[in-house]
């Protein structure tokens, strides 16, 4: 979850700076309206990466810059916490990352929703590609017991309704809370991903029972599996190169086999998904700009 603003103790240590939209720094989780996203990802499933973009508010109504990379950086992450830490300046307010508790986790991981219906057919083979619908997603808890998920146009009028806010983006196969919590979990999504479809080569349903094992929901990992076909298709040969390589490059940006994923398989999986990282507010071994990273609180009616 995201922590109050603070003051930040990492300066920005020759990090890129990203310029924001206007907007205030309540609107931060709702993004830019009108804003055209840099480059569309996703937390991909493929056996090598995930990844996912957005854009968000800035302060006091005028343009502002969010410096810095968010994330948790793990010895695979090729940058260290003078590069990227869970903690974000943006616009002179700090936000961070503080990883939710055991019990947190096992309440999101035993809340019940309806069931969801799992692909049928590969999203990525479709004639018109999925693509990522302007809105927000959030969590109703229903008299009757249970919750339901609710997609909407935007942070206040998902409020409005009784619902709370789990991510930026219309509601997909990944927003339960059950996969928020294996997203929040699991600082490093790439080395369990990358081992199961490395092991189920061509077997996707194999590949899918791999991911239920690492506590993905079933339609969450099918359209995880998905993706990882879909990489190892049109990135096998720059990811077998960079197999080994860290994750970033010095100057911060993605290596060859996750930019690749990102840029291939990201779009789609994002529209089909809807849960990211990013978008969710989490920080993982994954370091993004910080002026792509949503400021969600997680706080829910359980």
């Amino acid at each position: 979850m995201i922590a109050p603003p603070q003051a930040n103790p990492s300066p920005s240590l020759g990090r890129a700076a990203w310029v924001l939209c206007a907007g205030g720094m309540a609107l931060i989780a709702a993004g830019c309206a009108g804003a055209s996203e840099p480059r569309t990802g996703a937390d991909s499933g493929s056996a090598t990466t995930q990844g996912d973009t957005s854009t968000d508010a800035a302060d006091a109504g005028r343009p502002a810059v969010c410096t810095g990379y968010f994330g948790q950086p793990t010895a695979k992450t090729g940058l260290d916490t003078t590069l990227c830490s869970p903690q974000c300046d943006c616009g002179g307010a700090s936000f961070s990352f503080v990883p939710p508790s055991p019990a947190t986790l096992a309440a999101w991981s035993a809340t019940k929703f309806p069931a969801m219906a799992t692909p049928t057919t590969d999203p990525y083979t479709a004639d018109v590609p999925p693509t990522v619908a302007p809105g927000v997603c959030g969590v109703r808890k229903e008299p009757g017991g249970g919750h339901t998920l609710e997609s909407a146009a935007d942070a206040d009028t998902l409020a409005k309704s009784g619902a709370t806010l789990t991510h930026q983006g219309r509601c997909g196969l990944c927003s339960t809370l059950a996969d928020l919590a294996v997203y929040a979990r699991e600082t490093d999504l790439t080395q369990p991903v990358r081992a199961c479809g490395l092991e189920h080569f061509d077997d996707l349903a194999g590949n899918v029972a791999c991911l239920r094992k690492i506590g993905f929901t079933a339609p969450c990992a099918w359209i995880w599996a998905y993706n990882t076909r879909n990489t190892r298709v049109r990135c096998l040969d720059v990811c077998l190169k960079a197999l080994s390589a860290p994750y970033h490059l010095a100057d911060g940006s993605l290596n060859p086999c996750l930019q690749c994923d990102e840029d291939k398989s990201g779009p789609v999986f994002k529209a089909v998904a809807g849960r990211t990282r990013r978008n969710s507010g989490l920080a993982s071994a994954l370091c993004r700009p910080c002026a792509q990273v949503h400021r969600i609180a997680h706080a829910y009616d359980l």
